[in-house]
């Protein structure tokens, strides 16, 4: 077997786990998949008789891949990971493949990501490699960039907050996850009476300048016509998201960030939609895609 088949068959054998590892520090399907992508790039430019530990290795690049992903997130640069370089083929019937992404998106779960959102990116690597993957302290230290010690002391003080957060009621996450799923489902489509069947009859849209200026609507608009009539359409580029811990709207075509829709539920429907484009609140909030 020649070195490029022998890296390919030992990164399919690990390519389950590391999107294990992806999704619990990440929180996002389709950032684990790029975090995955560019470990197989970094793996195929390397020899493989440097590599000792095939699992430890990849396991430390994707950890400092999802670091570098998790503080782009914080300081919202959208810079592309890299050339792509074609991975080696998944079946849809092997581990890695779609049904193991649902099982493993509902291992986690909506609460526990909210949690994970409340963490820096260093304590988010150090507490999801020792208390989910039972990574030890002296692994995880060069991939965060302390002493073992330090590592420790990341992974305790995630601890003690992820600990001492009121948990999120999981139930209704879910529920407005669907919600605001089946909106812009319907804002897609043009589906005007689908987008009345998810709309409060009171509903309130606001906008602040920014958003005025990239999509030239109203500051105020009410009332579920007009709000359904202003979503027709549109949404193309929108994805369910969580936004400083509360289900909602990212946008984010081709990877930059233009705009979120804060969105208040009550009794099921949507009661309440802000639209924010101002860079600096933008930057402010804490966000993850949810696929």
């Amino acid at each position: 077997m020649d070195e490029e088949n022998f890296l390919a068959e030992q990164f399919k054998a690990n390519r389950s786990h590391l999107k294990s590892v992806a999704y619990r520090m990440l929180g996002s399907m389709s950032e684990a998949e790029d975090a995955v992508q560019e470990t197989w790039l970094r793996l195929s430019r390397t020899e493989a008789s440097d590599i000792r530990n095939m699992g430890g290795w990849l396991t430390t690049v994707i950890s400092r891949v999802a670091l570098d992903m998790l503080r782009a997130r914080k300081s919202r640069r959208e810079d592309p990971l890299g050339p792509s370089v074609a991975e080696p083929s998944i079946s849809q019937t092997d581990p890695g493949g779609f049904e193991h992404e649902a099982m493993m998106a509902d291992s986690v779960g909506l609460a526990m990501l909210v949690v994970l959102q409340q963490l820096t990116p260093a304590e988010r690597i150090a507490f999801v490699l020792h208390d989910m993957f039972d990574l030890p302290f002296d692994d995880i230290a060069p991939i965060v960039d302390r002493t073992p010690e330090a590592a420790r002391q990341l992974a305790s003080r995630a601890r003690r907050r992820v600990q001492g957060k009121p948990s999120p009621d999981e139930a209704e996450l879910a529920s407005n996850r669907s919600i605001v799923a089946a909106f812009l489902n319907a804002s897609r489509t043009g589906d005007l009476r689908g987008l009345l069947a998810v709309l409060d009859p009171n509903v309130v849209m606001r906008a602040d300048v920014a958003a005025m200026n990239l999509g030239a609507i109203s500051p105020d608009i009410r009332g579920s016509d007009a709000v359904a009539q202003a979503f027709a359409g549109r949404a193309r580029n929108a994805e369910v998201g969580l936004i400083d811990g509360a289900i909602g709207v990212i946008i984010a075509p081709e990877g930059k960030l233009r705009l979120v829709l804060q969105v208040v539920i009550r009794d099921r429907r949507i009661a309440e939609i802000r639209s924010v484009a101002d860079k600096d609140t933008l930057a402010e909030m804490e966000m993850t895609v949810l696929q």
